[in-house]
């Protein structure tokens, strides 16, 4: 361990760090908003763990229902082991005491590295784990065997991120021989109108969350998904619509959906730079450094109209 992280966690578990001391560390509902976190680098890029830390303080203040990192939105390819150790192990210290469950990305290159991830999840204390596919492999045999190993790892509930051509028989043979598979993040074909086939085949059991940015939640509510993986962004907006939604506020819900709507649209042509450009815009990171690109480049003009998009929500903000 470096002796700056040392110092770091040394800080976090003497509590300078302001951990919320209301919370519990008991089992946490696994339904709602699980905003992909983005992943904060120094200006040095390095990653940013007090940032990181500092991103599941927002997320928690705003409501939010959970917290995934790191995945595709987080940049996880472009991680270290030894960052994603020190990410994992500050953010299960702290989330014990915060309201978010906490859901630990695992995938790796092969099933035994994944294994050791989700081991290590388990130990710091995250809620469930989540896993996409291995790179490039698209024979479905193959990656159900790559989850049956990550599944029988740990007894943590385990999230499919289900991308390509990943077939809805397929996740339905899974759900039935992995028991710890019981939670799919769908982003295979068209997801909505996979949602009433999982749903009839697993007998509702397995539950269902989508991602794309969330473009088409209300739709996705009424067909009866258990959550959403937005980004983190603006993650206490969408739990707004979220709760309205559940608690029969429909009109409320679709309200401030349309109001966020023109930042998905824009989110969705600038990418990852436009995701933290947004968390340095709420005080949240330092900067909007990125080690992935893709997407249009952010210049002057998507950061100026960004920027009034953000005045315009401002009142609905949770902080």
């Amino acid at each position: 361990m470096t002796s700056s992280r040392r110092s770091f966690l040394q800080l976090l578990a003497g509590g300078s760090l302001c951990l919320a001391e209301d919370s519990t560390t008991a089992a946490k509902p696994l339904r709602g908003v699980f905003p992909i976190a983005q992943t904060p680098f120094t200006d040095s890029d390095k990653l940013d763990l007090k940032g990181l830390l500092e991103q599941l303080h927002f997320i928690d203040r705003g409501g939010v229902h959970g917290f995934v990192w790191p995945q595709l939105a987080s940049e996880w390819a472009s991680l270290s082991e030894s960052e994603r150790i020190a990410g994992a192990e500050v953010l299960g210290t702290a989330a014990k005491k915060l309201r978010p469950a906490l859901v630990l990305g695992v995938q790796a290159p092969s099933a035994e590295a994944a294994v050791r991830y989700a081991i290590h999840a388990k130990k710091v204390g995250a809620n469930a784990i989540i896993s996409l596919p291995p790179h490039g492999q698209i024979d479905e045999k193959t990656i159900a065997g790559y989850y049956q190993q990550l599944g029988a790892a740990t007894d943590l509930p385990l999230f499919v991120q289900a991308v390509g051509n990943l077939s809805v028989p397929t996740l339905v043979e899974m759900y039935k021989s992995i028991p710890t598979f019981r939670y799919v993040k769908d982003e295979a074909g068209e997801p909505l109108f996979r949602i009433r086939e999982l749903r009839e085949q697993t007998k509702g059991e397995l539950k269902i969350f989508t991602g794309s940015h969330g473009r088409t939640m209300i739709d996705e509510m009424n067909r009866g998904t258990s959550g959403t993986m937005p980004a983190a962004s603006f993650a206490d907006l969408y739990a707004m619509v979220w709760d309205s939604w559940q608690a029969g506020n429909h009109k409320e819900a679709m309200e401030m959906f349309g109001r966020i709507s023109m930042l998905i649209s824009e989110v969705n042509v600038y990418g990852i730079a436009s995701l933290k450009y947004i968390l340095q815009l709420r005080g949240v990171f330092q900067n909007h450094r990125t080690r992935e690109s893709g997407n249009t480049p952010l210049d002057e003009k998507g950061k100026e109209i960004i920027r009034q998009m953000m005045e315009e929500i401002k009142p609905w903000l949770a902080s």
